[in-house]
């Protein structure tokens, strides 16, 4: 998958969350994780597609404290108000709250 090798984690993107390192052993995060990794693939490959770098915006998978997959969006400001800009464009919107 793209931005799945080792070499755009350490890019300068904390992607880890407050929250990371808070398990209960008793919760099945890998499922959860799995269902947000396919997710964050597929926005990766769109990201990819429309011109973005995974350096500057991404996907990432995550899991919520009882097990839910969650998709993160992280990114510098300027590539987040360019794909902004992007989503405005494709929805037909000016911008504002949906």
């Amino acid at each position: 998958m793209a931005g799945s090798g080792e070499d755009w984690l350490g890019d300068g993107l904390d992607v880890a969350g407050a929250d990371c390192g808070l398990w209960v052993p008793s919760v099945d995060y890998v499922a959860g994780w799995r269902d947000a990794r396919k997710s964050a693939d597929r926005l990766n490959w769109a990201l990819l597609g429309a011109g973005f770098s995974l350096s500057e915006v991404r996907a990432v998978a995550s899991t919520d404290e009882s097990g839910r997959g969650v998709v993160r969006v992280a990114g510098w400001p300027g590539a987040v108000d360019r794909l902004a800009g992007l989503l405005e464009a494709a929805s037909g919107s000016g911008g504002g709250v949906a």
